[in-house]
């Protein structure tokens, strides 16, 4: 697979220089998704930005995405024709954006859509993730018909999180990238 063909989708106000997402992007060459505006996420925008990214691409996709990345995959999968460009997704520590405390943040993203996603999916959640209760990111583990990985307690897997540049999260993607080209 193309590093250009590995789409970094990073979640409200960007992942910074020591988060996962920007070292494996560094590492390996990966495309990050820039978007218009990462302080006041329009879903739309953002959602247009994927899906202008997942078209112009030269052969199959995968996505990597943290926190609002996530929310923005599936999303973008219940309305894009062209899912059928994206070979897997490794989805970690979605935020959720329906909560009373983080809607009014993030004004138009929800609802979060629950439809199973046409691409084969690792999603992985943490147990004491401040933006997302174990219990919800289960759920949407199962909505999306997700492989579901338990991190144990790492917070909201970010920099903060002590992974450094993440072998382990590198594994889980690794099958994902596995293609026929």
């Amino acid at each position: 697979m193309k590093p250009s063909n590995v789409l970094i989708l990073p979640g409200w106000q960007n992942s910074g220089a020591g988060h996962w997402q920007t070292l494996w992007e560094q590492q390996h060459g990966w495309h990050r998704v820039e978007q218009h505006d990462w302080m006041r996420p329009l879903r739309g925008d953002w959602s247009a930005r994927l899906e202008e990214t997942v078209v112009d691409a030269d052969g199959p996709v995968v996505l990597v995405a943290h926190s609002l990345g996530c929310i923005l995959t599936a999303w973008w999968a219940a309305h894009s024709r062209n899912t059928h460009k994206v070979q897997g997704a490794l989805l970690v520590a979605p935020g959720d954006v329906e909560h009373p405390d983080v809607a009014p943040l993030l004004p138009g993203w929800t609802p979060i859509a629950r439809q199973t996603l046409p691409f084969p999916t690792v999603l992985v959640g943490s147990r004491n993730d401040p933006y997302c209760t174990y219990e919800r990111v289960q759920s949407l583990a199962q909505a999306w018909g997700a492989e579901f990985v338990d991190l144990g307690e790492r917070g909201h897997i970010n920099a903060e999180s002590g992974l450094g540049d993440w072998p382990a999260g590198l594994a889980l993607l690794a099958p994902l990238m596995n293609t026929k080209d």
